[in-house]
């Protein structure tokens, strides 16, 4: 798969589970020779990727347990493609001033790019 997707160097991030065979010093070792970064730290924590382990623990809670048992991948793929515009689109957030996350992700690209660069 490596070969074939032909990766550019240094932007490949491999996630895992954090399971023993993804902690264990050949494979590390492996994906280093590859030059792809693991998305776990190098004591095997996963602080660093905190928020994807929430957003995979609220997709599981909302979605996968409380809707399933699926007929099928694909029904279980199309409601995973609903769950992710709604959270993305949709959902409102507090914090951000109720409005949904992608309308907040503009603004913020809007007040990077409108910062004049010093000479």
């Amino acid at each position: 798969a490596l070969h074939a997707r032909r990766p550019e160097p240094h932007r490949l991030v491999h996630h895992s589970d954090r399971g023993s065979q993804y902690l264990s010093i050949r494979y590390s070792e492996r994906l280093g020779e590859a030059g792809i970064e693991p998305s776990v730290g190098n004591t095997g924590d996963s602080y660093d990727n905190a928020l994807a382990e929430t957003i995979n623990g609220l997709y599981k809670t909302k979605l996968i347990h409380k809707r399933g048992p699926w007929k099928s991948v694909e029904s279980l793929e199309w409601e995973t493609l609903k769950w992710v515009t709604w959270f993305n689109h949709q959902r409102l957030l507090e914090p951000i001033g109720n409005g949904p996350l992608v309308e907040f992700e503009a603004l913020y690209e809007q007040s990077q790019t409108a910062i004049p660069v010093a000479a």
